[in-house]
């Protein structure tokens, strides 16, 4: 386990804290490679994931010193593989990229609680969950463009998924914050509450979705997921495929 990444897990909840206050929960690929595998080891009967981090930020994202010459000791040196090779970058952010999407992927739905920073890889983080409760101090931005790069996280899907493609390019390209209520009023947060109650609101969330059926509820993130993109025929199918078999089980008594 990476020294500032906590799992725990209560019942059909798991809790996984960014744990770097003291950096605003700076980002590393090691951590990353970390996350991956949390998702990948996460058991079969959880059914809510909530990502946090500790302190007053969700994550200020990237450690800035991974972009200085020699990096961060112990971490990929990312300038020297860039200089050396493009394709060789890439290769290693595919690599970086499965802490974030990996989520996705989890039949669990993911909450991210979100307060202060949410910066670069640190939106994109909170981009990664399903849903997101977010403090009224936060502050969510993509500051890549700043650097001279694009977000690369796996954040780009999503925020136009949410926002549409000219709001998120907007957002992308002045790199500006964007405070809770504008969050909430646009789609990228479910709700907003004061900073010192996101703990209990998020707690509410979760045990409101624990509290659906689970084969309803392990349903339904999948077949939402696919009905931004889906023909209308092959939504309505799968609609029906799913629901099918969801009224079979309760016909059985299942």
């Amino acid at each position: 386990m990476h020294p500032f990444l906590r799992v725990e897990r209560a019942g059909e909840v798991q809790t996984v804290t960014l744990t770097n206050p003291a950096k605003r929960n700076a980002q590393t690929p090691s951590l990353w490679r970390a996350l991956a595998q949390v998702a990948a080891s996460t058991p079969a009967h959880i059914r809510v994931v909530v990502l946090r981090g500790e302190g007053q930020s969700f994550s200020a994202g990237l450690d800035r010193q991974m972009l200085l010459p020699g990096g961060v000791a112990g971490e990929p040196d990312m300038m020297s593989v860039a200089a050396a090779s493009t394709g060789a970058m890439e290769e290693l952010i595919e690599d970086f990229q499965g802490g974030f999407t990996a989520w996705a992927q989890l039949p669990a739905v993911v909450v991210a609680a979100v307060q202060g920073h949410a910066i670069g890889a640190g939106f994109q983080l909170a981009l990664a969950a399903d849903l997101r409760v977010v403090a009224d101090d936060v502050q969510l931005a993509m500051r890549e463009t700043a650097l001279g790069m694009v977000p690369d996280l796996g954040g780009t899907g999503p925020l136009v998924h949410l926002v549409g493609y000219s709001r998120a390019l907007e957002i992308c390209a002045t790199g500006r914050f964007v405070g809770a209520q504008e969050a909430v009023a646009i789609g990228l947060a479910s709700a907003a509450v004061p900073a010192d109650q996101l703990e209990a609101a998020t707690a509410d969330l979760v045990a409101a979705l624990v509290a659906t059926p689970r084969e309803a509820l392990r349903a339904l993130k999948p077949l939402l997921r696919k009905a931004g993109d889906a023909p209308v025929a092959d939504q309505l199918a799968e609609e029906r495929r799913v629901n099918a078999g969801l009224i079979a089980a309760l016909a059985e008594g299942r």
